[in-house]
């Protein structure tokens, strides 16, 4: 009975996942994703590097999991904003988004952006995050235009394309600011 590993549920699974991702992103800002090695997420999270190579294959498979996993917390947001009864002008869902941003997710972001240029995994990883958040943009704008501006929801759609690139773009450009600021300029006064 003493040679017996207990079982990880998938709910500790996926804690864990998260744990190990939460880990790389915070290495991936401090040291950058190239100089950033499995030995420094396995330090950094304090687990064995069995447990880390249990979950992830290697470090672009981080990569992609800090992409997800920042991705999954702008669309719960935005998700939210959408759903709500009075959705938030493109103005004020730009101005939440930019409230929301982690300096050390917003450099990781810009570098992983980086790698994309010569890295094909990498660039597939930031296509498709990019493409999953324009679309949650698109559909949060999209029904601001429907509950609020009384759009016909074909209409509608059409409407928030222009509006929800602009909304992209202006906030990719806030989180590039974000990750160019010294860590001095991120602590508060």
């Amino acid at each position: 009975m003493g040679d017996v590993v207990p079982r990880l549920t998938d709910a500790r699974k996926e804690l864990r996942r998260t744990q190990i991702a939460e880990a790389a992103v915070r290495c991936f800002s401090r040291n950058g994703l190239e100089r950033t090695s499995i030995a420094d997420i396995i330090a950094e999270s304090g687990l064995s590097a069995g447990s880390i190579y249990a979950h992830y294959r290697n470090k672009a498979d981080l990569v992609q999991a800090a992409a997800r996993e920042m991705l999954a917390k702008r669309g719960g947001t935005i998700g939210e904003y959408a759903a709500a009864d009075v959705p938030p002008d493109p103005d004020e869902l730009l101005s939440r988004l930019i409230a929301a941003i982690d300096p050390a997710e917003a450099r990781v972001g810009v570098q992983t952006w980086g790698e994309a240029t010569t890295d094909p995994a990498i660039r597939d990883i930031v296509v498709d995050a990019t493409d999953r958040m324009r679309a949650m943009l698109h559909d949060c704008v999209t029904a601001w235009l429907v509950k609020v501006e009384h759009h016909e929801p074909p209409q509608a759609r059409e409407r928030a394309t222009p509006i929800t690139h602009r909304v992209m773009a202006l906030y990719q450009a806030e989180l590039l600011y974000t990750a160019l600021r010294t860590p001095t300029e991120e602590t508060p006064s």
